[in-house]
């Protein structure tokens, strides 16, 4: 069993992607099944499943922030995924913190960016691209050729380390390297860690005390003149 887990910013492609990558494992006999991670709403689980014929799955994170939701589930989607038989799991979660990391040592961390989102979006999201293997950048024929190089520039300032693939997830284009880099990723250890450090801790408001003001809460705190930038590891 192999596993990716693909995160990034609503609207980006995510979907897009891993559609053309299902699609080409699928003719290599290579079975697949899905799993989507969301808040309140998603269909894509449904579509999949109608489109390809594949197992998905899908659930609500409701009030846990979906990567920790991820790291909740992941151990019981992966025994549903062996017990249909597949041979790769891919997650796509929402990823809406913009301070934690869904990715987990074992598995293939992917994080989509659009390009059209401005050059300073890979300033902004934090461990899900710090923390990633690959970012895959979309809609790339929507802008100029400086504006891909000043975007290459910046995901690379933040991860030095990632490799970035720029698709067209329109048209399914570039995607034979991302399916080569998955394929040939390690197997699904038998226990799994999450990948980097979780933030700090648990605030005051995350359990339930609702004044305003920082003088009313405990523990983590912040006023306005202490700034402390996050960017994870």
């Amino acid at each position: 069993m192999k596993l990716a887990i693909c995160a990034g910013p609503a609207t980006t492609g995510k979907t897009s992607v891993l559609r053309h990558m299902i699609k080409k494992l699928l003719k290599e006999n290579i079975m697949v099944a899905y799993l989507k991670i969301d808040v309140q709403y998603a269909e894509e689980d449904i579509l999949l499943q109608k489109e390809f014929g594949i197992p998905t799955k899908k659930i609500y994170s409701g009030e846990l922030c979906p990567d920790h939701c991820n790291v909740m589930v992941l151990g019981d989607g992966l025994k549903w995924a062996k017990k249909n038989n597949c041979e790769m799991l891919f997650v796509e979660t929402a990823g809406l913190c913009l301070r934690c990391s869904p990715y987990v040592d074992g598995g293939l961390g992917l994080v989509v960016l659009e390009a059209t989102s401005g050059m300073n979006l890979p300033l902004k999201v934090g461990p899900m691209l710090s923390l990633a293997d690959t970012a895959v950048v979309t809609k790339i024929d929507r802008i100029s050729q400086a504006e891909r190089e000043v975007f290459r520039a910046r995901i690379q300032e933040v991860a030095p380390n990632v490799k970035i693939r720029e698709v067209n997830a329109l048209h399914g284009i570039g995607i034979d390297p991302l399916l080569t880099q998955v394929k040939q990723f390690m197997d699904v250890p038998t226990n799994m860690f999450l990948r980097g450090n979780p933030p700090v801790g648990t605030c005051t408001i995350c359990v339930g005390k609702k004044e305003v003001g920082w003088q009313s809460h405990f523990g983590v705190v912040r006023a306005l003149d202490n700034q402390n930038f996050y960017r994870g590891e």
